[in-house]
């Protein structure tokens, strides 16, 4: 009779052949229809009154094979590349799925990576300058001692992007929500900010001096220890954002709060902690809506 359960599940499972989650899901199904076999039998059935009541007991398994097969196939062509030490500037990558490639020390200058899904990718110590990344899914991806001159970032899907070390001189964000994002150790005094909200970014030991992020929206953002002379927040709204210097009062520290005194809130909408801790450093705060 086990032949027989077999027999039934090769039947429902031969469309589905060669994905391997289709195939685990058989080798579990027949150990728990041989049990359950086994258990009408000692309860006193016959054969065929076991065999038809244990495939019963299952429903509509042709169903959920289906529904697995689909699934596995649609995982199975998401690719997993290694491009690292690759040359392959001026490349066509437009709409292709890449989750968790390897782009280490590649040459990818004036690629196009629109509305590709690169989930989980790594660029380090690579070349990226003019690279297009408009609608590109960059979840969980890290640029790490990478040359994004130039780069291109409008309606780019950012959520726990990271951006380490790396040149981003006249890189473009448009049209963006950050979302955890690290913008760590890195020079953005020529990174182009527009329409932008930034909600839990951190721009820790950051360069940005003379930056303007005019009217844009900063939500649990912290600027601790970044570079902030001449910084322009005319017309942003501020919520729960941070900006702290070195514990102890050192040269640094004592540097930081004087680049706080240059920078422009004109205008600005912040909440209430926001502007306390800024006026503990003496900001001018003369032209802020308190919120």
């Amino acid at each position: 009779m086990n032949e027989k359960l077999n027999q039934y599940l090769n039947g429902v499972f031969a469309p589905y052949e060669g994905a391997k989650s289709v195939a685990e899901l058989k080798a579990d199904l027949l150990s728990d229809l041989q049990e359950r076999f086994r258990e009408l039998k000692a309860e006193g059935r016959d054969d065929e009154t076991a065999f038809a009541m244990t495939i019963d007991s299952i429903g509509d398994i042709e169903g959920t094979v289906q529904e697995m097969a689909d699934l596995s196939r649609s995982l199975e062509r998401q690719v997993h590349i290694n491009f690292s030490a690759s040359n392959l500037p001026k490349s066509d990558f437009a709409g292709v799925s890449v989750q968790k490639g390897k782009f280490e020390a590649s040459a990818l200058q004036n690629s196009d990576f629109a509305g590709a899904d690169l989930t989980g990718s790594l660029f380090k110590a690579s070349d990226v300058r003019e690279t297009n990344f408009d609608g590109t899914n960059l979840t969980d991806c890290t640029f790490s001692v990478s040359d994004l001159t130039g780069a291109s970032f409008n309606k780019t899907i950012l959520v726990r992007t990271e951006f380490n070390t790396s040149g981003l001189t006249q890189a473009k964000f448009s049209n963006v929500k950050l979302i955890d994002v690290k913008l760590t150790m890195t020079d953005l005094r020529e990174t182009i900010f527009e329409n932008c909200i930034f909600n839990n970014v951190d721009f820790k030991y950051t360069d940005l001096r003379g930056q303007r992020l005019d009217g844009q929206t900063f939500i649990g953002v912290k600027f601790d220890n970044a570079a902030l002379n001449g910084v322009s927040f005319k017309g942003a709204t501020l919520k729960n954002v941070s900006f702290v210097a070195a514990v102890t009062w050192t040269s640094w520290s004592k540097k930081y709060y004087r680049a706080i005194k240059t920078i422009s809130f004109d205008g600005a909408t912040m909440d209430k902690l926001t502007y306390a801790a800024l006026k503990g450093m003496e900001a001018d705060l003369s032209n802020v809506t308190v919120i």
